[in-house]
C-alpha cells in the first residue's frame, strides 16, 4: 500500500499558524519534478551501491542520516557527502519523539548533528526528518536549530521488501508533481530499494521527470 503525508503514525499537516515551521513534501522547483530521499542509513552494504547508481546518472539525493550508524559508519557518510548530496538529521536512534518535551528533542538533534560533524566537519544539514513520521514538537525545534522540517509525498513501503518490479510500479504509478519520495537505504537489507531506484531513474527520465531537491522554509 502507498502511503502519503498524513497517513503515517501522526505524521501531521502544516500548522495553520504561519509562523509555525512548515513541513516540506515538495520540491523545490515544482512541475514535473521529483526529489529522491533516503532514511536510516548509512548502511554499508547498500548505501555505496546506490551513491554508485546516483552518480551513474548523476542525480542527487537526500540522504536521513540515523545517528548511531553515523557513528558505525562514519566513511560512508563521507562517501554520501563527496557525491554531492545533501544530509538529514533522522534522530539519534530513531526514536518515537512525537511527545518529547522540546529539550528532550532538541538533546538528541544537537547530539546527531555532532556525531554527523565528526564524520563531516563544516557540512551543513540542512533538513530533519521525524522517525515514524511522529513530529510532535520536533517541527519547532529543528527550525531553531537551523534545519527545514522535511516530510514526504509519497512512501512506498520498501521497509517490507515487495520485489523491485513492486517497488517501481509504487512509484510510477503514485508519483504527482513535485513529489518529495521516501525510500530507505538501510538499516536492514535494501538491494530491492537500490535496483529498483537503477531502474527507475533512467525510466522517469524518459516520460519527462526531472530531479530536484526538495524545498526550504
Amino acid at each position: 500500500m502507498l502511503l502519503t503525508t498524513g497517513l503515517v503514525l501522526g505524521l501531521s499537516a502544516a500548522p495553520a499558524n504561519a509562523a509555525e515551521p512548515v513541513i516540506v513534501d515538495s520540491t523545490k522547483h515544482g512541475g514535473r519534478t521529483v526529489s529522491f530521499t533516503f532514511d536510516d542509513g548509512p548502511n554499508p552494504a547498500d548505501t555505496p551501491r546506490l551513491l554508485a547508481i546516483l552518480r551513474q546518472h548523476h542525480v542527487k539525493a537526500v540522504f536521513c542520516l540515523w545517528g548511531d550508524f553515523v557513528v558505525e559508519n562514519p566513511d560512508v557518510v563521507r562517501q554520501i557527502v563527496r557525491g554531492g548530496h545533501i544530509l538529514c538529521n533522522h534522530s539519534m536512534h530513531h526514536d518515537n519523539m512525537g511527545e518529547w518535551t522540546p529539550e528532550q528533542i532538541e538533546a538528541d538533534l544537537k547530539q546527531t548533528s555532532e556525531a554527523i560533524r565528526d564524520a563531516v566537519p563544516g557540512v551543513p544539514i540542512r533538513y530533519f526528518r521525524a522517525p515514524y513520521g511522529s513530529w510532535g514538537q520536533t517541527p519547532q525545534v529543528a527550525a531553531k536549530l537551523g534545519m527545514t522540517p522535511l516530510g514526504w509525498k509519497l512512501a512506498i513501503g520498501d521497509w517490507e521488501p515487495p520485489g523491485v518490479d513492486e517497488l517501481v510500479r509504487r512509484v510510477k504509478e503514485g508519483l504527482t508533481e513535485g513529489a518529495v519520495v521516501l525510500m530507505h537505504d538501510g538499516p536492514n537489507e535494501r538491494g530491492q530499494t537500490v535496483d529498483a531506484v537503477a531502474r527507475l531513474i533512467p525510466e522517469l527520465r524518459a516520460d519527462g521527470w526531472r530531479f530536484d531537491r526538495p524545498a526550504r522554509r
